[in-house]
């Protein structure tokens, strides 16, 4: 479980917790991302223990005690923080979200810990929607451009409804995002983006066809 009620007095920082984040202890996980640091700079980061607190996380650049980031985990999206303290090969983090936003992360967690001892199925990595603009294009590395239709999208993926089965694995860009083939349908494809996306209404923004 993450949720508990006799974790230490002290969070990562050394400094005494709030009795919110006393509830919380980290569990061992495997899980990859990106991370942004203040100056908008983006690096790929693992993380190797979390709670809906805080984070252990492992980074090529460990950014400033005290200094805000975003990070971008798969499974559980979107994490804001502050650096609390440098540890070797990364840094760590204590996590700023609301109460509803700690529930969903401590249920994420709890399936992430116990996935491989349960035996138990996949899951898609974010929340899929259905977005406001519908009609794109999905343009092959030599040039061909195809008409397509989003029938869902999430800050990872999208599934497209297009004629063309491209081979899996095919780079391609999806309005102007780029994204490879990950699976064929009766109807269409679906694509992974090649990066996660802060929010998305970006994501539509860009898939919208000037």
């Amino acid at each position: 479980m993450i949720e508990t009620a006799h974790t230490a007095e002290t969070g990562i920082s050394g400094e005494p917790q709030s009795a919110e984040r006393r509830r919380f202890q980290r569990v061992k996980v495997s899980i990859l991302g990106r991370y942004m640091l203040a100056d908008r700079s983006e690096f790929p980061c693992q993380v190797l223990e979390m709670s809906p607190g805080d984070a252990i996380v492992i980074a090529p650049v460990s950014g400033t005690d005290g200094e805000k980031v975003i990070v971008y985990l798969d499974d559980i999206g979107r994490v804001e923080g502050t650096i609390v303290r440098q540890t070797e090969g990364g840094f760590a983090i204590e996590i700023n979200a609301s109460v509803r936003k700690r529930d969903k992360m401590a249920a994420q967690l709890t399936w992430l810990a116990n996935k491989d001892i349960l035996d138990l199925p996949e899951d898609r990595r974010h929340e899929r929607t259905v977005p406001d603009i519908r009609h794109s294009s999905i343009r092959l590395e030599d040039g061909r451009r195809y008409a397509c239709k989003i029938l869902d999208i999430s800050l990872s993926g999208a599934a497209v409804e297009i004629d063309v089965r491209p081979a899996m694995g095919t780079p391609v860009t999806l309005g102007r995002m780029r994204a490879r083939i990950v699976r064929h349908f009766d109807d269409g494809i679906a694509v992974e983006f090649a990066s996660v996306q802060e929010m998305l209404t970006v994501i539509q923004r860009n898939l919208n066809i000037q």
